[in-house]
């Protein structure tokens, strides 16, 4: 890791980030087409007007998790 990335847990594994990534950004670089998807922040449901006010800190453990239909 260097100087200019942070280390979170992110759907149970550690990643790094850049400095300043925001969840909007987190999620688009890991879901680039996921249209229903749900975000949680410690533990924290955040709501999608949320996602790029939330900048990621170091430490925080993130579950990104996609809605699947079917039957």
């Amino acid at each position: 890791m260097n100087s200019d990335e942070i280390e979170i847990t992110l759907n149970g594994a550690p990643t790094q980030v850049p400095v300043g990534t925001n969840v909007a950004e987190l999620v688009t670089r890991i879901l680039p087409n996921a249209r229903a998807y749900a975000v949680e922040v410690n533990r924290s449901v955040l709501s999608r007007r949320e996602h790029a006010e939330r900048t990621v800190k170091h430490g925080d453990v993130i579950e990104v998790v996609t809605l699947v239909g079917g039957g």
